[in-house]
């Protein structure tokens, strides 16, 4: 385990990157073009930035950003 100390400016601009790659990360995950394989890698990696994400951002930022899992998606 790592630990480190950020100052409040740094918690934003690492909120911001965050979230502009999870932004690019949902919006690619709507185009039909691109295969299976590698929406499930994409989602996997949203995964990791969500989780990074929650560590520095608000809790109402955090359901913005908040993913409903395969299953729930698949039935409706």
């Amino acid at each position: 385990m790592f630990g480190f100390l950020i100052n409040q400016k740094e918690v934003k601009e690492m909120e911001y990157l965050i979230k502009r790659e999870m932004d690019e990360i949902l919006f690619d995950l709507k185009d039909d073009r691109i295969d299976h394989i590698v929406k499930r890698a994409m989602e996997e990696r949203y995964k990791i930035l969500f989780t990074l994400f929650k560590r520095v951002a608000s809790p109402n930022e955090c359901l913005k950003y908040m993913r409903r899992d395969n299953k729930s998606r698949k039935k409706g």
